[in-house]
């Protein structure tokens, strides 16, 4: 067979607009009416420009016969501005008829994707859809779709949010970076509802929304579990440097420290803080010394203390683990 010779889905046709079906697998669920006009007035002036994406079915009527008709796979905002113009045929590409529901699904979100047509929402149910129906792992998705993993799973916990804040955010009233600091307090639905409803009414930046969800989640913890003062305030400043909750837990022989993280970009972030502040502290060290004239001797042994006279190795960062 000659690798050149064209093949039916390269080849354009032209197929009566009332013959193409809407994409059952179609994610994105709300078109912008004003977008749909402007588009269908540039399609009137230069027509569609970027053919329609279909499958071909033949489809039997009683006392009609076989009917063929045609199945949209990408390019449903072309296909609705087409009929506002007025269009009686749009260009199209035939893909084979054998192309699987999971395979429309896909191709439908690529296109989304590309264009950034999807809201946070619909790619989320989207993502969904291809997990639940077809049994996709994150990783499979994120490869499918050109994003990574921690993209698709963030994508996800979206679906986690209560009905009227997803519904907040396919209204455009809230945005995506909002519904970060919203999942913060998934397990304190009181507190969740109160955030959202500052969000909304006081206009709150993400970065607002973030820190405001951080103290509330430590308040939220101190009732429930006292700790002394100086404990407290530590707690406070390791939220404070490093960016996102940090709970300490104390026991009656020492303790645990939890730092929350949500993504892996996010704990190198927290490696790349840590990694700082002890730059800064060998920095301020060495400073010191030389400020001071103090010449150190490279063959002298360093004076050994023991174990219980280091308090300063009690909080190395070395200790702790995330």
């Amino acid at each position: 067979m000659d690798p050149y010779e064209p093949k039916p889905y390269d080849s354009i046709y032209w197929v009566e607009v009332e013959r193409i079906k809407p994409n059952p697998f179609q994610p994105r669920k709300s078109f912008d009416e004003a977008a749909l006009n402007s588009l269908a007035e540039s399609i009137r002036q230069y027509g569609v420009l970027q053919p329609l994406t279909v499958t071909r079915k033949e489809v039997e009527r009683p006392g009609e016969g076989i009917r063929v008709e045609y199945e949209l796979i990408a390019g449903e905002r072309r296909l609705r501005a087409s009929k506002i113009a007025g269009l009686y045929q749009v260009p199209v590409v035939i893909r084979h008829s054998e192309e699987t529901d999971r395979m429309k699904l896909e191709l439908a979100i690529i296109e989304n994707l590309q264009r950034e047509d999807l809201n946070p929402l619909d790619r989320a149910k989207a993502f969904k859809q291809l997990a639940d129906e077809f049994n996709l792992k994150h990783l499979e998705i994120a490869q499918r779709v050109g994003k990574s993993r921690e993209y698709v799973s963030n994508t996800l916990r979206i679906l986690l949010l209560p009905e009227n804040m997803q519904t907040a955010l396919q209204n455009s009233e809230i945005s995506e970076g909002h519904t970060r600091p919203l999942l913060m307090l998934a397990d304190k639905p009181q507190e969740q509802a109160t955030l959202f409803h500052e969000i909304i009414t006081r206009r709150l930046t993400v970065r607002d929304s973030e820190q405001l969800a951080r103290r509330v989640a430590i308040d939220k913890v101190r009732k429930q579990d006292q700790l002394p003062p100086d404990l407290l305030n530590m707690e406070r400043e390791l939220t404070e440097r490093l960016g996102t909750r940090v709970r300490i837990e104390k026991k009656e022989q020492g303790g645990k420290v939890l730092i929350d993280f949500f993504s892996t970009e996010d704990l190198s972030n927290l490696l790349t803080i840590l990694r700082q502040q002890e730059a800064e502290r060998a920095h301020e060290s060495a400073t010191s010394i030389m400020g001071s004239g103090v010449v150190a001797d490279a063959e002298a042994e360093p004076a050994s203390m023991p174990e219980e006279e280091k308090p300063d190795e009690l909080y190395s960062v070395r200790n702790f683990t995330v």
